[in-house]
């Protein structure tokens, strides 16, 4: 084991040191070493890189990085990326220093049963599929890692915001997948890693196509044509959204959208699965084709031993609520083959946050999920564990003023449960709920109980909050019993709107 210094190549007076233990761990195209506090990576390419390939990284750790960073707002993207610093020489060999991701992206006991991913990297295929979570399934991670349910939203809000950051910027992550995606379900946060491969068209092309499940159907069926082709699709900003609608179904139905049963004739392995995933993809949960729609090619014959994710009538992607429904009907039918219909970052991070207002805690404290998105059924239960609801759900609809005195649908609710909060994002549509938004406007405005049989909301900073119902105004400290068929004015400044009121589950 030795200590070896290496140089920037952008500050030649700039140097670090790894330590070489002559073991390595290897990337796909990088050998990595730890620093001697741990602090950073150096990660050396074991390919010789071009003039071409090293001027990418020196922007890449350079502009890209101070306009990502160095500006307001960039102390959030410093922990949802993890993004090169610098660029060196290591006798002869190119490399790049990565700072060390947070522990909480490393595993504390990972399996139940042994100790083999304890201290291992949190890649989100641990997550992301029904075999590590079912009782039945051999190796299950130990509970204590997997969080729950609402987690994987906020996970993939972040994710979706990181992407969206990223194609603003007019890049391209080019290998997007959960290998390349550390998730903490625990603390809901998430990291994208291996920046060093970033696409700016026109400019610097993909290093590689993607990863297995996540390459795009158009990228899949044409890898075959010369790389110079026009007829050739490689990976971009498109491919990318392909990619993203994948993690996210992944994250919050733990199966693949796409590798069902299909069947294509007595062909080599590598041909069917280009075909599987490439020009034959289909949504295994197409409406109107339902060829796709079983699981025996990747659980065999024990497919029940993973229900509810291997049961689609069980735990359908509408479960998800229909925001979600939308996007993942436009990702994976509309879009599937045609790149351009594919929902953006952003529609996937406001889809998910608006879909955090429909959450339920489920009335069964055992139940592993422990949360579901109500479903605006009569009968309202847990589609996990069957346990049906057992108290009214108060459901706000949100109006807005399309001009004076006239009020119009907004396509929002919100779902109430005991001790849910209401917040300035909820009151004014002006505000947004995203990276931006500002500790005052994080504050709560308001709570929800259930008291004496009644639903009321407590006031804590509404100053206009008015009983439309009654004509009364509802002052900071006061509360307001929420009762079927009224309706609230949450402000009445300009952009501030009316609830009505529905009691549901009643």
């Amino acid at each position: 084991m030795t200590t070896k210094t290496v140089r920037s190549i952008v500050d030649t007076n700039k140097t670090y040191q790894y330590v070489d233990t002559g073991e390595p761990m290897r990337g796909g195209m990088k050998d990595v070493y730890f620093s001697p506090d741990k602090s950073y990576v150096v990660a050396i390419y074991r390919d010789k890189q071009d003039f071409n390939s090293i001027e990418r990284l020196k922007n890449i750790t350079g502009k890209y990085f101070d306009s990502f960073f160095k500006r307001e707002g960039g102390d959030y993207y410093k922990n949802l990326y993890s993004w090169p610093t610098d660029v060196i020489s290591d006798n002869g060999r190119t490399g790049i220093i990565v700072p060390c991701y947070s522990k909480n992206f490393f595993f504390e006991k990972g399996y139940d049963s042994n100790t083999l991913l304890k201290g291992k990297e949190k890649e989100g295929k641990w997550f992301a599929s029904a075999k590590f979570r079912s009782k039945n399934a051999k190796l299950k991670l130990d509970k204590s890692e997997l969080g729950n349910w609402l987690s994987y939203f906020q996970v993939c809000v972040n994710i979706s915001r990181g992407v969206k950051r990223m194609h603003a910027a007019g890049l391209a992550h080019s290998d997007l997948s959960y290998k390349n995606v550390l998730i903490d379900p625990v603390s809901k946060s998430a990291a994208i890693i291996d920046i060093d491969g970033l696409v700016v068209p026109g400019l610097y092309p993909p290093d590689v196509i993607g990863t297995a499940d996540f390459i795009a159907p158009e990228v899949v069926s044409t890898k075959s044509l010369n790389v110079k082709d026009p007829n050739r699709n490689l990976p971009n900003r498109l491919t990318d959204l392909h990619a993203l609608a994948v993690l996210i179904y992944m994250y919050l139905l733990y199966r693949h959208p796409l590798r069902g049963g299909n069947f294509f004739g007595p062909l080599e392995s590598d041909e069917e699965e280009d075909l599987l995933m490439g020009s034959k993809a289909l949504f295994i949960e197409h409406p109107t084709d339902a060829s796709n729609r079983n699981f025996k090619r990747e659980y065999g014959d024990n497919v029940k031993n993973f229900h509810p994710w291997t049961d689609l009538n069980t735990t359908p992607y509408t479960i998800t609520g229909p925001y979600l429904k939308e996007l993942f009907e436009q990702a994976f039918i509309k879009g599937l083959h045609n790149p351009r219909e594919r929902p953006p970052a952003e529609m996937w991070e406001q889809a998910l946050i608006k879909t955090d207002d429909l959450k339920l805690r489920c009335s069964n404290a055992s139940c592993d999920q422990q949360w579901f998105i109500f479903n605006n059924t009569k009968i309202t239960r847990c589609p996990f564990c069957n346990t049906q609801y057992n108290t009214s759900i108060p459901v706000l609809d949100f109006f807005f003023e399309f001009k004076p005195g006239v009020w119009k649908p907004e396509n929002q609710r919100l779902v109430l449960y005991n001790n849910s909060t209401l917040h300035k994002w909820h009151v004014d549509r002006n505000i947004i709920r995203n990276e931006r938004l500002t500790d005052l406007d994080k504050k709560r405005v308001g709570y929800f109980i259930f008291h004496n049989n009644q639903w009321l909301l407590v006031n804590e900073g509404l100053t206009s909050l008015k009983d439309l119902s009654k004509d009364e105004e509802v002052p900071i400290g006061k509360m307001v019993e929420l009762v079927d068929g009224n309706k609230l004015l949450l402000s009445k400044e300009p952009g501030g709107r009316v609830v009505t009121i529905t009691m549901a589950n009643t």
